[in-house]
Parts: structure tokens; sequence; C-alpha cells
């Protein structure tokens, strides 16, 4: 489609399609010319801050591929500019871009006049809220009109329900009505193959949340109401169960481990509680134990200290920490497994009085014990007896093995006794607390993990209409009619 224009000679052909225009602006001088006549009606501004699109620019929107006809820039007030971009189809259907502040509205023209009230309007049996009326004027403008362009001023009425608007564009006696709806700036870009957009910013008119908050919520119930129905299901059908007890001598694991007889964990991911008991009392023990998948051969570790101590002081007892300790191998999944086990006690389980002094055909032994006196352990009964009197102890041995009392043998046997360590450990105790107590049991799932997902459904659900309502708040902000009353 060719049209020359008659002041500078310039061959205006933007367009692939033909079409009957009344007026264009040349691209070259930028008069605005009508069709048939020689002189120019003005000159018009060009349209160049923030525009997206070209005239004779082409893109196919919704399944129809469309040309950019002619662009208009609006402006209301001193400072506020939108864009308008006419486009038409082969057929001769006309649509409409409208572009504010990086925001896109895709509009059609309707033929029929909707009904309007004070504070809405109703088109298709649906209400629209009245958001502003405002009066504006041509600013800038290009292309190809089919009717004169007109300069004065023209009140635009907008009305909003959620994603979609209808307006009444009135210019003197001239009434049009369009309905519109958010268009994303993706589409506008793959359509027109264009890659530079206007920057956005604030809310656009029908923009849409970033998701559907009630399709989310109806998503978050359905999911809260099978993961409540999956934990009463575990719940009723399952209860402790005790998997491995069993009595570890230290005695039995000095320097080495046990390995414990297999079990098996079925159902679902769950805590295997262990508690361990060993009779301290003012001393300590420690417990390792390895659990081990026999299918993975994957190992989870973990230790334990048991204490206790007592005392009396300042006229009071005391006392502090406990002969039993219960800790959590969390997320244990079904399988087989069994335990390594280790364990070990304050003064060690070998009996001192085998490394003490022993007297030639004597039926007792001797060390130095940990307060720097000695200890006397009869074989017969096992009776132990603490002598803190280098001479009465002496006297002991020779009254019970015969030596003769001289000042050598008295010398001798007083050197040897003189001379020993004291690395023997607590000879009274070591022959208590023989062992450590493990019992491990199965528990069901943990009302914690279900609770954390039902409390985050619940968080997110509130902090979605939060921040849908602040989004529709933001939205509102510049209208005179908003529902938001911060607004």
């Amino acid at each position: 489609m060719d049209h020359i224009c008659p002041l500078c000679r310039t061959n205006n052909n933007e367009m692939a399609i033909d079409f009957t225009i009344e007026e264009f602006i040349c691209s070259h001088c930028k008069n605005l010319i009508t069709v048939g006549q020689s002189t120019q009606r003005k000159i018009v501004k060009k349209p160049v801050e923030n525009v997206a699109l070209e005239v004779g620019g082409k893109g196919v929107l919704y399944g129809t591929e469309y040309w950019v006809i002619n662009i208009v820039i609006k402006k209301y007030g001193l400072d506020t500019f939108w864009r308008e971009y006419s486009l038409k189809d082969k057929a001769g259907n006309n649509v409409y871009l409208s572009e504010s502040d990086g925001h896109w509205v895709f509009l059609r023209p309707v033929d029929f006049a909707f009904k309007e009230f004070k504070y809405y309007a109703e088109a298709n049996g649906k209400n629209y809220r009245w958001y502003e009326t405002t009066p504006c004027t041509v600013y800038a403008a290009t292309g190809f009109f089919e009717d004169k362009l007109q300069f004065g001023l023209a009140t635009y009425k907008e009305y909003v329900n959620g994603t979609e608007m209808i307006s009444r564009e009135e210019y003197g006696k001239s009434v049009q009505f369009f309905k519109g709806n958010h268009i994303s700036r993706s589409e506008i870009k793959k359509a027109f193959g264009v890659t530079d957009m206007p920057y956005r910013s604030g809310t656009g008119i029908v923009q849409p949340f970033y998701y559907n908050v009630k399709q989310c919520t109806n998503i978050m119930a359905i999911t809260a109401l099978l993961i409540c129905a999956l934990q009463l299901y575990v719940v009723t059908s399952r209860s402790n169960q005790t998997v491995f007890e069993q009595n570890i001598n230290f005695a039995d694991v000095t320097d080495k481990e046990v390995v414990s007889k297999s079990f098996t964990l079925s159902g679902g991911s769950a805590p295997l509680k262990v508690h361990a008991f060993s009779d301290v009392d003012n001393s300590w023990a420690s417990v390792g134990l390895s659990l081990v998948n026999e299918k993975t051969n994957e190992v989870i570790y973990a230790s334990k200290d048991i204490e206790k101590y007592s005392g009396y002081e300042d006229g009071e007892s005391w006392s502090e920490g406990s002969q039993s300790e219960d800790f959590n191998l969390c997320g244990i999944p079904a399988g087989t497994y069994h335990f390594l086990i280790s364990a070990e006690k304050e003064g060690g389980t070998t009996d001192p009085f085998k490394l003490g002094y022993r007297p030639q055909n004597a039926d007792f032994s001797i060390l130095k014990n940990n307060e720097g006196g000695f200890s006397l352990k009869n074989d017969k009964d096992q009776t132990i007896r603490t002598y803190n009197d280098l001479e009465v102890l002496t006297s002991e041995i020779i009254l019970r093995t015969g030596l003769q009392n001289t000042i050598k043998e008295t010398g001798k046997l007083d050197s040897i006794l003189l001379n020993m360590t004291q690395e023997y450990g607590d000879p009274v105790n070591f022959e208590k607390n023989p062992a450590v107590n493990i019992t491990a049991t199965w528990l069901p799932v943990s009302f914690w993990n279900f609770g954390i997902v039902l409390v985050c459904l619940i968080l997110f659900t509130v902090l979605s209409y939060w921040m849908k309502r602040t989004f529709e708040s933001g939205k509102w902000s510049n209208s005179s009619n908003s529902p938001y009353s911060s607004n």
C-alpha cells in the first residue's frame, strides 16, 4: 500500500495489507495528510520514547495475524503518558494494544453499550468496578488512520474486574466501547519479535497476581486432608515396638565392638529411639552405637555418655546426672539392621588386684589404692580390706605368710610396698556396674513432621492472601474508587 506525501514526495509504503484510510502521517516530514488533498493538516510529533512496536510491524496474537497500522501516545495532565497501538488483520478487524508503565492490555471494540451505574458497570452478566475517568489528548502519533485523527479533549472511563476491563471512549458526540484483558510482555515480544520493551513499574490495571490464590488454597486444603488421613492411618496401624534389647558387659567390649543380632524395621521412615542404662554411681560410662543397614551397608553412628554424681556439702546433699540416657536416630527407613556396639566405664574392667603384689604362697593380693593407702583382697571370700598405715599392713602380711619378722625381711617388704604405683584404678569399685543395657524402640511417624507441614500449609495460604491484598491495593492505588480503605 503506497501513500505519497504531496509535500515531500516520500512514498509511505510501510503496510503489506491494503485497506481504506482517511489520513496518514508522513514518516519523513511528520505532516498529517488527508488522502486526496495536497495540503497539510498539521505537523504531528513522532512517538519515540518507550515505543516498542513499529508501524507496519506484523505479529500473531491469539492465533490471528495482525499488522500495526498506527501508534498514538495519549497524555493526561502534565506528565502522564500511555501508548496505544492500532492493529488490523487481513479480514479488516481492528484490535488495540494499550501500554502504560510497561503493562499491556489487549482491547477489542464491542458493538453494544454496557450498562453504567454510579460505581460500576455491567456487561454480559458480569459487574466491573469503576476505576477512573481520565481526560486526555493526543501527544504524538504516526501511521495510517481510517478516520480523522482527533486532537481535542477525549474522556476515557474504565471499569475493572480482575484481569479484565471494559472502557468507554468519548470524544464530542462520538462514543466507543471496548473490552480488554491483560497480556504479558513475553507474549508481545514473542508475537512481534521485539527485544526492547518499556520498563515496567508499579502494578498494571488488569495485571494478574503471580498465581491463582483460590486454586492454590484448594490444593493446600486437599493436601492437608490427605496428610491428615495418612497420619491417621500410620498412627492407628502402628504402635511403639521394641526391636532390640541386650545387656552388654563392659568386659566383652574392651578394645573391640560387639555385633548384635539382626532386626527388621517395616513401614515408613520413622525415628528409632535408643535407651541406654548403666548403674553408674559417682562415675561415668560411655556407649557408642553404629546402626548398619544390611542391604546398603549404610552406617549411622551415635554415642552417648552416662554419668551420675552425688555428695554432701555444707550440710546439704546434691546430685547431678542420670543413670540412663535417651536419644533418637531420626528418619530411619524400613529394612534389616544390626548394631555395632562399643562401651567403656570409669575404672576399666580389668581386676586391678591381678596386677598387684602377691607374696609367695599367699592367698591374697595387695595394691596401692587411689588415696595412697593399700588394699588387700582375700582370694577365699573376695573381701577387700583397706590399710592406711604401712606398719600395720606389714605386720598383717608377715602374720598371714609366716615370714620372719626380721629387720631384713621387714625392710624388703617395705621397699616393695612403697614402690608400688597407683595406676590400678579403684580396687573397691571395679566390679560394680559390670554392664550397660541398650533398648531400641521403633516409633510411629513423628507428629512434629505432621504438625510442621500443616503449619507451613496454613502459613503459605495466609501469606498468599496477604500478598494478594497488598498486590490488589497497589493496583487500585491510582483509582478514585478503590475498594481498599488504605488507598
